[in-house]
């Protein structure tokens, strides 16, 4: 924001050409509920940020130890980033998106998944890994005062909506906190998310991120 050098003025409200003083206005307005939401990648949080919005202060938190090679984990926070970064330009101070990336430990997804190397896609590892980040998430809530959480995730046809919709209230009991729990594919989540990435001209990954889904 510019700073000004000089006293900040404020336009008087007007009713029926009455000029109705600053101190006498009456606040109408309801404070958002602050939610972190965990994102898995910059697409699928468009459409998420965007049905979230009127409703929640979103910060973003940006915690995927499952991209398992650097430079792709580099170019999917790239692209988390760069929506963020466009979308803000768009939207009142109030609505801006705020920005948390978790740390980056790969041998954290390793340690928790490695044994389910050879499991289907959807299956036991990928339980694994979302109890991970999930966890993690609701671990960061604490950290930075949230009392509300969610993910992206769901957003996605691959992912199983009740099986992270179930881990994500287990950890909300566990930690005393509240899990936004919603399936981002409804009402077109999806096509929505594709069609922003393109309108935000964002790289979309062709895989989940970890070494045993590239093959």
């Amino acid at each position: 924001m510019d700073k000004k050098t000089g006293p900040q003025t404020h336009c008087n409200l007007q009713i029926n050409n009455q000029e109705i003083p600053l101190d006498l206005q009456v606040e109408t307005k309801v404070s958002k509920r602050r939610l972190l939401l965990h994102s898995c990648c910059g697409p699928c949080s468009t459409a998420c940020i965007e049905r979230l919005l009127p409703d929640y202060k979103i910060t973003v938190f940006f915690y995927n130890p499952n991209i398992t090679e650097e430079d792709e984990y580099e170019k999917r926070k790239e692209a988390q980033l760069k929506f963020l970064n466009k979308f803000n330009e768009e939207h009142s101070e109030e609505d801006k998106v705020d920005f948390i990336e978790g740390e980056y430990l790969p041998d954290e997804f390793y340690e928790v998944c490695s044994q389910y190397a050879d499991a289907p896609e959807g299956g036991a590892r990928c339980t694994e890994c979302f109890k991970l980040r999930l966890e993690k998430t609701a671990q960061a809530a604490i950290r930075t005062g949230h009392n509300l959480f969610g993910t992206t995730l769901t957003v996605s046809p691959h992912k199983n909506y009740n099986l992270v919709s179930a881990i994500g209230c287990e950890f909300a009991g566990k930690y005393g906190l509240e899990f936004l729990d919603m399936d981002f594919k409804k009402k077109a989540g999806f096509q929505r998310s594709i069609q922003m990435s393109k309108e935000y001209e964002l790289y979309r990954q062709n895989y989940c991120g970890c070494s045993y889904s590239k093959y």
